[in-house]
């Protein structure tokens, strides 16, 4: 699992799956998206592969690459504790505001605050 976080964390790997999201793409549609080199892009698609992430088939002269949901899914799983951590306790906080007055409003406070004058607005007063 350490090994799957380690890979996602390069920014260019977790461009590349979010292009591979839409739809396959090849090296070379990646390589312009993403404005890197082809031997950068290929480094990524071959640690990409070797870890799961991506499988690629040759369709003529291109190497067609796609997600594989499986290695994205195990990740998912070992999120989702976290996931449920955290919504319970915004869930509270959320309805503990709730509870509270609105205090910070003027306007539900009964206390409309007036507009601040500039300095030469100060300067034009009539006397």
């Amino acid at each position: 699992m350490n090994l799957s976080f380690t890979i996602v964390a390069e920014p260019n790997r977790r461009a590349i799956l979010s292009m591979l999201l839409s739809s396959e793409r090849d090296v070379g549609q990646i390589e312009r998206e993403l404005r890197l080199s082809q031997p950068s892009v290929s480094k990524h698609l071959r640690v990409l592969r070797e870890a799961g992430f991506v499988e690629s088939r040759i369709e003529a002269q291109r190497r067609v690459y796609r997600l594989r949901p499986e290695r994205l899914m195990e990740l998912d799983a070992w999120l989702h504790p976290f996931r449920e951590f955290w919504s319970k306790h915004l869930d509270a906080l959320e309805e503990h505001l709730d509870t509270m007055p609105d205090e910070a409003s003027p306007k539900k406070a009964g206390k409309e605050k007036k507009p601040k004058q500039s300095k030469s607005e100060k300067g034009h007063k009539k006397r």
